[in-house]
């Protein structure tokens, strides 16, 4: 029987938002995005004016708490420290199926065991 589809992750930012009152927020959950998640963030008129702004966005939208923090704004990404921001791209790769897990193959001649290379 497959491992049921995770669909939300819990994770702990390497340092941690800074909320105005000086409470540090490290520990959130993260969902797995939705077509709907990608397709609007793109449609974002800051997204529109500048591309390297779609990470804020998307992550607003699929981080759904941090710390006692709930829901979560593009103005809470843009105070993330840029380790905490790059720690949430990763596991935002890896939730979404950016990392897939390796496939082991067997010859069905000599029996031999590997794991074949990423097609290009």
């Amino acid at each position: 029987m497959p491992a049921p589809l995770q669909t939300e992750i819990e994770f702990q930012l390497p340092r941690g938002y800074v909320a105005p009152d000086g409470t540090i927020h490290r520990q959130g959950v993260m969902r797995m995005a939705t077509a709907a998640d990608e397709i609007l963030s793109m449609k974002d008129p800051r997204v529109q004016h500048n591309p390297g702004y779609l990470t804020v966005v998307l992550l607003a939208r699929v981080v759904t708490r941090l710390g006692d923090i709930s829901p979560i704004d593009t103005s809470v990404i843009e105070l993330l420290f840029t380790s905490d921001f790059a720690y949430l791209q990763q596991v935002y790769t890896r939730l979404n199926g950016g990392e897939p897990d390796a496939v082991s193959v067997t010859c069905p001649h000599c029996g031999h065991q590997f794991t074949p290379e990423p097609a290009e």
